[in-house]
Formats: structure tokens, sequence, C-alpha cells
């Protein structure tokens, strides 16, 4: 049997509608840098109460392309409200605790979306997809509890008090920034070549080729949870023992590994794969996380954190349409693994680009800096 045969849809089909909800993360750019004029906490909580609403919205959906445009529709606005998060919890926190922090923000996004995908393991087939995504409306209620708690962050007071800040638009880094993004937008870049597949496609994999069953499924995202505690663990000793770029390249190199393992063709490797490649997804977020907040003074933080999603966005469609054709055109999920995969982890060499900024504290690591200075300030 052909892949579209097997799968119902076609490895090129599926790939384009999975790349349109990716691409439209593209306008989280400007959304992001709004932070840096309007505030952390007023992006955070209005953009992730918004893309929540347009979520449950998406249940109601009466085909397959609505449900598309829908859920294209929130994806910039919750994708904004992930990367400020990340930038708050960089803020709010000293050299000590950050990658502590940075792991407990993507412990919380991991506990999320497992248990989305639990519950729809264990709803079957026969319920669907519109209950899971109608519990979109129980985020909103939890955004709106929140909301409480989260205050501006102190360093964001002093640089608005003392800095004029750029309008939040493509070009609002200035030159002299643009020697440490690069390397990082490259990084964001090749990570999201193969989280985007190879989270995109596993379940079709697994169900449509393998033919294991959603309880099944559900197991190995029961299974992930621990597995990403376990990574999170790991990247945050890592990040603050070996340092933020030789464990963000090893957690790179990781999942480009663990993504040929999940595709090579058996169910075991299967199983052994995606649980690895959410191990060392674990390990990369804390060490990338507080490098990348690390780098930028706080007038264009969550500017920068915008153009790194830009990148993922690129890198994550990039890898869809790429993993889908060749998929398609070889008739099997492995060799198309190897052929995206593996151009991506050689992007973990860009991490020797980038100072180390491990120890040091904000305001030391994101000084101001002259054109091609690679040195903590």
């Amino acid at each position: 049997l052909t892949l579209a045969e097997q799968a119902g849809l076609s490895g090129t089909t599926l790939g384009i509608g999975l790349a349109i909800i990716r691409l439209a993360s593209a306008a989280s750019l400007p959304l992001a840098g709004i932070a840096d004029r309007a505030g952390r906490r007023r992006t955070l909580i209005g953009m992730a109460s918004l893309g929540l609403l347009i979520v449950a919205a998406a249940s109601l959906s009466p085909t397959y392309w609505w449900f598309v445009a829908l859920f294209a529709l929130s994806r910039p606005l919750l994708t904004a409200a992930n990367a400020v998060a990340g930038v708050s919890a960089a803020e709010h926190t000293d050299k000590h605790d950050r990658a502590r922090a940075v792991a407990l923000l993507a412990a919380g996004f991991g506990v999320g979306a497992g248990l989305f995908a639990i519950i729809r393991g264990l709803l079957g087939d026969d319920v669907g997809f519109r209950p899971v995504f109608a519990l979109a409306l129980i985020g909103v209620a939890v955004v709106a509890v929140a909301s409480r708690w989260i205050d501006e962050p102190d360093r964001y007071h002093v640089a608005e008090a003392r800095s004029e800040r750029p309008i939040p638009v493509l070009g609002a880094v200035e030159r002299r920034h643009r020697p440490r993004l690069l390397p990082v937008l490259g990084i964001g870049f090749a990570v999201a070549v193969v989280t985007g597949p190879a989270n995109s496609f596993v379940f079709l994999y697994t169900e449509g080729i393998l033919e294991l069953t959603p309880t099944v499924t559900a197991a190995l995202v029961a299974g992930a949870g621990v597995t990403g505690l376990a990574g999170l663990l790991l990247g945050r000793w890592g990040a603050d023992t070996l340092g933020r770029r030789a464990t963000g390249a090893a957690g790179l190199v990781g999942v480009a590994v663990a993504g040929i393992i999940t595709y090579s063709g058996s169910a075991p490797a299967a199983a052994a794969g995606y649980l690895l490649a959410v191990l060392a997804g674990s390990v990369f977020a804390p060490a990338a996380g507080a490098l990348h907040t690390e780098l930028f003074p706080t007038s264009i933080r969550a500017t920068v954190a915008g153009w790194t999603v830009l990148f993922g966005v690129l890198g994550a469609v990039t890898g869809l349409l790429c993993f889908g054709a060749l998929a398609d055109r070889f008739g099997r999920f492995d060799l198309a693994a190897v052929t995206v995969f593996v151009p991506a982890a050689l992007f973990a060499l860009l991490f020797a680009k980038l100072p180390e900024t491990l120890g040091h504290e904000l305001e030391e690591t994101a000084a101001e800096s002259s054109p091609g200075s690679g040195a903590v300030a």
C-alpha cells in the first residue's frame, strides 16, 4: 500500500495543512514585540486568552479546512504568549534560578499538551476532536485565575524608565546585536526542522502506518511525561554545570538522532525514539531558553523572542514540507527522516559562535556590545 492508502491522506497534503498552521505563527513576531512597549503582563494575558478562545471555536469547524483556518488564527497569539512567558520568567529570576525557571515553564507546557493528548486517547476515535478542543475554555479560566499572580518584571520597569525602546516591528533589532542574533536564529530554525515533522507526523505514523491503537499512543504520551521531566532536570543541571552552549548542542543533536530512530520502521523503535526525542528536546529547552534571554538587553528581549519564533516557524514549515514530500517520494518514513534530520543536526555547531553566559546576570551578559563582539560584557 502507498502512504496515502495507509494513512488516508498523502504526506504532501498533510504536510501542507500542517505547514499552513505552523506558518501562521510567523505573525507572532510583531505580537511578541508588543511586550517591549506595552509590558510583559498585559501582552501575555491578553494573547493567551484570545488564542485559547479561538482554539475552542475551532471545535465547531464544519470541515477540515475550516479547522485549519481557525487553528492557524490562534497560533500567532498562543506562540507570542509562549515567547513572552519565557522572557518574563527569565527576567523574574537571577543567574542561579534562570535555567530552573525556564525548565519549569517548559514542564508546564508539556503537562498541558500531554494532558490533552491523553484525554484524546482515552476518549477514543468515536468522540472526535471537538470535545477535546472545546476544553480550551478551561484554559481561558485558568489564565483568568493565574493573572492575579502575574507581575511585571522589575527589569522591564527599569528599562522602560531609562531608555526609548524601538517600535516592535521587523528590523527593530539593531545591527550591533546581530552577530549574536544570527546564530540564535539558525539554531531555532534547525531544531524546528526536526521537531516540526517529528511531532506532527508521529501519531499519523504510529496509528496509521504501524497500526498502534489510540490507547497505546496515550500510554506513550504518558511515558513521555516521565522522560520529559527527566530531560528537564538533566537540561537544567547541564545548563548550570556544563554550560548553556554544550547542553543546548547536545540536545539538538539528540533530537535529530531520536527522530531518525522513531521513523526507522518498527513499533519498538517508534516508541523508544519518541520517548528519547522528548528527553532530548527537554534537555535542549532550559539551556537554549536561558541562553537566548541572556544574550540581549531588556529593551529588545521580547522582540528577539519573536524573531526566534519566526525562524522556528520557517524551520518547522521547511521540515514538514520536505519530510512529507520525501515520504511520498520514497514511500517510507525512514529515508525521509535521515534526509531531513541529519543536516539539521549540523547546526549545533552554531553554539560555538555564541558566548557562554553561565554564571552571569542579565545586566552583564546582555550589555551593549560592539559589532562582532562575541565576549560576555
